[in-house]
């Protein structure tokens, strides 16, 4: 499956350099997965939804529907059968404009915890490839 993550900005503490570095790395191994940091000035509608293309559109969004592990390796199976890619969309730290959260084709929620930017990069990418795991029937998610 394609996976394209687009966030604003790169992670910029060591600890979520490391970690994103980790999980992205891991994820590879199940999809084939590109990444968009698209630069802080940019962080609006025209190049988000450029950078995302026709791409299934997941918006993360606080107020967002939640999924549990197991619902996501789901969500996963489910669009790996239509073989379009799948884009997942971080935004800022005042989060994706209202117009990108309107053009995509879901939303979806970590939490209604608000993380700090760069962990919530780390948070995609384990959770994607920990549904990943589950999907494939690997031990992981234990």
């Amino acid at each position: 499956m394609k996976l394209h993550i687009i966030t604003i900005g790169e992670p910029k503490l060591a600890y979520a350099r490391a970690g994103w570095t980790e999980y992205i790395g891991r994820l590879k191994h199940y999809h084939s997965v590109r990444v968009s940091h698209i630069a802080d000035k940019h962080n609006d509608t025209e190049h988000l939804l450029a950078a995302a293309g026709q791409a299934y559109k997941v918006a993360l969004v606080i107020e967002a529907k939640q999924l549990s592990s197991p619902e996501l390796a789901a969500f996963i199976e489910s669009r790996n059968q239509d073989g379009r890619e799948v884009v997942f969309l971080i935004g800022g730290p005042d989060g994706l404009p209202d117009e990108v959260i309107a053009a995509s084709d879901m939303q979806w929620s970590f939490s209604r915890l608000t993380f700090p930017h760069d962990l919530a990069m780390v948070v995609l990418a384990e959770t994607l490839y920990r549904a990943s795991t589950i999907a494939a029937g690997q031990p992981y998610h234990r």
